[in-house]
C-alpha cells in the first residue's frame, strides 16, 4: 500500500503547514541521550525517482545502527490490505460518489489491473490513493525500499511502526464526505497536481521543508475549497499516526542505535516524531543530508 505522505505531496495538501517549530529544515537527524548510543531519524519521498537515492550521510548513519524502524510500506504490508480496501456490508462506491465519478474511478483503476468486482467495492480513500500514486521516473526503487534492501543485507533488525490494521483504521477515521471530496478533487484536477510533484521532489532533494510549506499553502490559494479536507486527511494520517509511531519507539530508542526512514512529512513542527521524541528527554539535532 503506498505510504500516507504520498498523497500530501500528490494533492499538495497542508502536511507542512503549522505554528513555528525547530523543525523546519533537514531530512536527517540525529537522536542523542547520555549513556544511549545515538540513533538517526530520516525523512524520506514516496516517490521513485533517479534523483532520490541515499546520499552519504544517510548510508553513514543506517550503517552505524542495528534497527530499522519504518512506516508500513508495499514491501511489508501483509494480504489483509485487500479486504480492509473494501466497504462493509455490501456497499458500492458507485451510490457514493455518483455515476459520472464512478466511471472515471473504474477507467482509472481498471488500467492498473484492479478488476471490476474490487473497484465496485473500493473505499473512497483507497481508490483516491490508487489514482493520486505518482509513476516510476526510472528503473530505481523508492528511497524506502532502498533503504529496507540495505537494511536487509546488512542483517539490521527490522521493525514496523504501525500494523496494517492501524494504517487502515487512520484512513478509515477520516469522515466519509472527506474521502468523496479528495477523491473527486484528484480526479477533477488531476493535471494541475501532478505538476506539483516534481516541485515537490526539488524541495525534498534541497531538504527545504519552509518551500514544500510555501508550495502547500499555494495549493491551498488554487483550491481553497479543498483546504479544510487536507487539514482533516493531515489529522488522521499524519499527526494522528505519529502519536502512535513515536510510542512503538519509546522502547528500541533506550537501546540506541535505530535508524528511523518515514515519511518527511512525520519529521516536520512541533508535532512531529523529532518534536515528540526531544520531549521525551533526547537532543534532537539536523545534520547534513
Amino acid at each position: 500500500m503506498c505510504a500516507a505522505a504520498l498523497v500530501l505531496a500528490f494533492i499538495a495538501g497542508p502536511a507542512f503547514a503549522g505554528a513555528p517549530s525547530p523543525f523546519v529544515e533537514g531530512l536527517l537527524w540525529r537522536i542523542s541521550k547520555s549513556g544511549i548510543p545515538d540513533s538517526y531519524a530520516f525523512g524520506t519521498i514516496h516517490v521513485a525517482d533517479p534523483r532520490v537515492a541515499i546520499s552519504k550521510p544517510v548510508a553513514d548513519a543506517l550503517a552505524r545502527s542495528r534497527t530499522l524502524a519504518l512506516e508500513l510500506i508495499d514491501s511489508v504490508a501483509d494480504q489483509r490490505v485487500f479486504e480492509l480496501e473494501q466497504l462493509p456490508d455490501g456497499s458500492q462506491l458507485k451510490a457514493l460518489v455518483g455515476d459520472a465519478a464512478f466511471a472515471q474511478v473504474s477507467t482509472e483503476l481498471a488500467a492498473q489491473d484492479i478488476p471490476q468486482d474490487v473497484i465496485a467495492r473500493m473505499k473512497p480513500w483507497a481508490a483516491m490513493m490508487k489514482i493520486a500514486r505518482a509513476s516510476p521516473r526510472g528503473n530505481e526503487p523508492s528511497i524506502d525500499h532502498q533503504l529496507l534492501q540495505a537494511a536487509r543485507a546488512r542483517g539490521l533488525k527490522i521493525v514496523l511502526l504501525e500494523l496494517v490494521d492501524e494504517q487502515i483504521a487512520a484512513f478509515d477515521a477520516v469522515p466519509l464526505g472527506t474521502q468523496v471530496a479528495l477523491l473527486k478533487h484528484v480526479l477533477a484536477d488531476r493535471p494541475a497536481l501532478e505538476a506539483g510533484v516534481e516541485l515537490t521532489i526539488r524541495a525534498w532533494l534541497r531538504g527545504d521543508l519552509a518551500q514544500l510549506a510555501r508550495l502547500n499553502a499555494g495549493s491551498n490559494d488554487r483550491f481553497p475549497e479543498m483546504s479544510r479536507h487536507y487539514q482533516v486527511l493531515t489529522r488522521h494520517i499524519i499527526r494522528d499516526r505519529n502519536v502512535l509511531m513515536h510510542h512503538r519507539l519509546f522502547m528500541p530508542l533506550r537501546a540506541g542505535r535505530v535508524f528511523i526512514a518515514v515519511g518527511a512529512a512525520h519529521l516536520h513542527g512541533d508535532k512531529g516524531l523529532p518534536a515528540l521524541i526531544a520531549r521525551d528527554g533526547y537532543r534532537v539535532t539536523p545534520l547534513p543530508q
